[in-house]
């Protein structure tokens, strides 16, 4: 029997079919949630590719916090963790620890995505091919013939393989977007306007990397932040100072939507989880436990660049006033039409932060309490605060955040390796082709960078 349901022990993704009415009660989206598995299939390049690692380690833990029936990896060989995602331990040790279960035989009917050279599943159900080339990345139908080269590539590409694939799955199982499974589903992060699946000459290789930022929030969107800054190319990660900005603690639900939580982190600050993970990788660290807001102020001597992922409207708004020299944030959608919404701001910009969410400070959350979950948990004695509590939590999926993330970090690597600064990008994870963006003039990024590691060396 399961627990009492509260908004702290709430799984963020079961929401979904609580807001929009086609579960019955918290114990019945699970229930739904609960079928909802994956096969992922492996080929010989996991061995010897960190890229084919990090697409591996992230699908795994992306897709496990929403599709509880399970993960299981077939063909995955015995042989070290090669990525910064999971040092010093095997690769089969790594998939444990993130959620999933290695297996010599293929489940019948379920889904399943292939990395590297696997064979096509001759299976009704969908089959995904993870690929990705240069700063682009995403999945196609394996019973196509499309795939991308895989071999030079920035390590966001690979992690932004992954996100669409547990995104296109998640839409197959819950059945609210025909094409899932038969489509391709993909993104440049070097040129969102551009087709994915058509090389583009101008992406240059990393030649440099970011070495001090501030990261406000560290939710779904900052873990995000945090797992790609990990799977980056750092010749010396304790180089890179990072400042990590948050008062909260761990959640139950944060275990549904955030990539470095997990349930034996609860009641922990996630400041200090965060800390923890990213030192274990080497980096250097530095915490500020409380809100950020208007009488945030960055010293001349702290990181002149922030990221961030904060879903506070009044915090959004002053983001622009606490004296750094670049912020790129990203928001993403809520409620079950809005959740796979994404944008991305960046500040200098033509508008002031306080003129893009200062209306949004005192606007009423939508309000779900009249669908048959909420009706079901009054009449099992819910009180109204409870209830108003857990109504007003929205729906979360790790796969919109890490999609964010990869949009936020690329924003970092384009200006820092001569590409075109954004001003904003806006679109929603249910049509990455139709993501839009518009850019900018930006003055040169004075915010600290490192050499990226020699692919050669």
């Amino acid at each position: 029997m399961r627990q009492p349901i509260d908004h702290e022990s709430l799984h963020r993704t079961a929401k979904y079919f609580m807001d929009s009415g086609r579960a019955a009660s918290h114990e019945a989206a699970m229930h739904l949630l609960e079928q909802f598995g994956l096969t992922i299939c492996i080929g010989a390049e996991i061995a010897h590719s960190a890229h084919h690692q990090v697409a591996l380690l992230t699908l795994v833990n992306t897709a496990r916090r929403t599709l509880l029936g399970g993960i299981e990896v077939a063909g995955l060989p015995d042989c070290a963790s090669l990525t910064r995602l999971a040092p010093d331990r095997s690769l089969i040790e790594a998939v444990r620890e993130l959620g999933g279960v290695p297996v010599s035989t293929i489940r019948a009917g379920w889904p399943a995505a292939l990395i590297g050279d696997a064979a096509a599943i001759v299976s009704a159900a969908p089959c995904w091919r993870l690929t990705w080339e240069g700063w682009r990345g995403g999945v196609t139908p394996a019973r196509g013939c499309h795939r991308l080269a895989e071999t030079d590539a920035i390590a966001l590409s690979p992690a932004l393989a992954a996100a669409a694939c547990a995104a296109e799955a998640f839409s197959y199982h819950a059945g609210d977007h025909p094409m899932a499974g038969r489509r391709a589903a993909g993104l440049s992060l070097w040129r969102p306007d551009r087709d994915w699946l058509v090389v583009d000459p101008d992406e240059p290789a990393l030649a440099y990397l970011p070495s001090r930022l501030w990261l406000i929030g560290l939710g779904n969107l900052g873990q995000a932040f945090a797992w790609l800054l990990a799977s980056l190319p750092y010749d010396d990660p304790a180089q890179v100072q990072l400042v990590l900005h948050d008062f909260d603690r761990i959640a139950r639900s944060n275990d549904s939507t955030s990539l470095l939580s997990f349930t034996a982190d609860i009641g922990r600050r996630k400041s200090r989880t965060v800390a923890d993970w990213l030192e274990a990788r080497r980096f250097d660290t530095f915490l500020e436990e409380r809100r950020f807001g208007s009488w945030t102020r960055r010293a001349d001597d702290e990181p002149g660049a922030a990221l961030c992922g904060v879903d506070n409207a009044l915090a959004r708004a002053a983001l622009d006033e606490a004296g750094f020299d670049l912020v790129v944030e990203a928001g993403l959608g809520a409620g079950p039409q809005a959740f796979r919404s994404i944008s991305m701001h960046t500040f200098p910009a033509s508008r002031s932060a306080a003129e893009i969410w200062s209306r949004q400070v005192s606007s009423a959350a939508d309000n779900y309490e009249d669908q048959p979950a909420y009706r079901a948990l009054k009449e099992a004695g819910m009180d109204p605060c409870g209830l108003a509590q857990l109504a007003s939590r929205t729906v979360g999926v790790p796969f919109v955040g890490l999609i964010a993330g990869c949009l936020v970090i690329s924003e970092l690597l384009r200006r820092l390796n001569g590409g075109v600064a954004l001003e904003f990008i806006s679109g929603s994870v249910a049509a990455l082709a139709d993501f839009e963006s518009g850019a900018r003039q930006a003055t040169a990024y004075t915010a600290g960078h490192v050499p990226a590691k020699d692919p050669t060396a």
